[in-house]
């Protein structure tokens, strides 16, 4: 260290985006970046001024310099004047925390005290904040499984009644039926497991680093066998969870019935045929088809619920910290970068689920509504119609869902939050938000909504017994 010389923060210097060897101007001098170091001693940037207490620049972003002592007492002003860190020895280290607490009150009160393991709890604050938003976001990704799973069971289960039946009718017995039914989603949700836990294995570097204002690097996660127990117990549960009704509710029914692959008649509903019987025909279909499912009613409108929970909890950290940064820096935050990033990654994962399960409700929808249809389509309704009332019959719970994920959305991250500040995202963003949901599902549920609409009816009646 000379004068003229300025050594910074890690972390510092990469959200300024300088190296060594340039040249940095403070308070109208020039220096040269000479090296660029980690300290111990304070939280790296953007809370370096956590140990100091009452620092007087009009921001909480502030990182670390190193000059010599001359360069330092120039840069001095009446706006920011001198002020001294002083580390301390005690002769207990382990004592740290309790020498703080006992002298906050006392003479010390003037000055600010931080203990080490003040310090320590604040350098690992960003790989926290990311460990809350994976336990967030995988929470939310179990739930919108199970739905998944629970409509991918349910659409095999229309699919596959006459092997059901089959089976029966050769001595098998509901046990062993419900067994089967069981044991083959228990094979598929093994395999996942071992693919999850070997993605997450990989992964976890990615999205565990100790951050540039530490020394070290993340190696690969260690994985025990109490992890992987932990994960296949999650994704058996998930699966048992998802299977179990639909299994018991094939292995009850008739084997007459099952052989025959006839349709479950629909429950008629006298306030809602009186209602539906004046709408445009697409409509009327729309609400008949959906009425006939309420439980694929519901596991419909909660997939988009999470879904826009999801988005709008993530809008809501964004206005968080745009509002907490003041205007005064426009420095990239590092830690806002670290949760940005697992955010995203969970939410692509999300939206790609929620795509997934939007087509798989949709081909069980298709798929269970035929008999429907094909009346329909006999009593003259065209293919178009048809095709826009299968849609209809996932847009009105989709609905439901978009508007009820905005209030879900804010009331999740008021819980991770732990009583923190919210900040709301505007009403054009939530509206957006609304939109483009109901947007992407109407284009994902088209396709199979036009191949169902267009089926010929003849075919579909003479093979089903209604």
């Amino acid at each position: 260290m000379r004068p003229g010389r300025v050594v910074v923060e890690r972390s510092f210097a990469q959200a300024l985006g300088i190296r060594v060897g340039d040249r940095l101007t403070l308070n109208g001098r020039p220096f040269a970046v000479v090296g660029i170091t980690v300290s111990a001693a304070n939280v790296p940037y953007p809370n370096a001024d956590f140990a100091t207490y009452g620092s007087p620049f009009p921001t909480s972003e502030v990182g670390m310099m190193w000059l010599v002592a001359p360069d330092a007492i120039a840069l001095a002003t009446r706006a920011a004047p001198l002020a001294y860190l002083e580390n301390l020895r005690l002769a207990a280290p382990a004592r740290a925390a309790a020498f703080e607490a006992a002298h906050a009150a006392g003479p010390f009160s003037v000055l600010g005290l931080s203990s080490r393991q003040d310090i320590a709890r604040e350098d690992g604050s960003t790989v926290l904040n990311e460990q809350r938003a994976l336990v967030f976001g995988s929470s939310l990704l179990t739930l919108l499984a199970i739905a998944t799973v629970t409509v991918l069971v349910g659409g095999r289960m229309a699919e596959e009644s006459r092997r059901v039946g089959l089976l029966k009718a050769v001595g098998g017995t509901p046990k062993i039926v419900a067994a089967v039914l069981l044991a083959q989603n228990l094979m598929m949700a093994l395999a996942a497991a071992a693919v999850g836990l070997a993605a997450g294995w990989l992964a976890a570097p990615l999205l565990t680093g100790p951050g540039s204002g530490l020394v070290g690097t993340v190696g690969p996660a260690s994985l025990s066998l109490a992890t992987a127990a932990k994960v296949t117990a999650v994704a058996l549960a998930v699966a048992v969870i998802a299977t179990a009704v639909p299994a018991i509710r094939a292995a009850r029914t008739s084997t007459v019935a099952l052989l025959a692959a006839s349709a479950r008649p629909p429950r008629r509903r006298g306030r809602l045929i009186a209602i539906s019987r004046r709408l445009p025909v697409p409509v009327l279909l729309g609400l008949r088809i959906a009425a006939r499912r309420p439980r694929r009613l519901v596991l419909t409108a909660v997939s988009v619920t999470i879904t826009v929970a999801t988005i709008v909890a993530v809008l809501a950290v964004h206005a968080h910290q745009q509002a907490s940064g003041g205007g005064y820096s426009v420095l990239s935050n590092p830690r806002y970068e670290r949760v940005d990033d697992v955010l995203l990654v969970v939410t692509v994962v999300l939206v790609v689920l929620a795509a997934v399960n939007a087509m798989f409700i949709a081909w069980a929808t298709v798929v269970d509504a035929r008999h429907a249809v094909a009346l329909a389509r006999a009593l003259g309704a065209s293919s178009d119609q048809v095709s826009a009332g299968l849609s209809t019959a996932l847009l009105i719970p989709s609905l439901a869902g978009a508007v009820a994920g905005i209030p879900a959305g804010i009331w999740l991250l008021a819980g991770v939050s732990h009583g923190g500040t919210l900040a709301i995202p505007p009403a054009w963003a939530l509206g957006l938000v609304v939109l483009g949901t109901l947007a992407a599902l109407a284009g994902l549920i088209a396709i199979p909504a036009w191949a169902g609409g267009r089926r010929p009816p003849a075919e579909i009646l003479q093979a089903e017994t209604p």
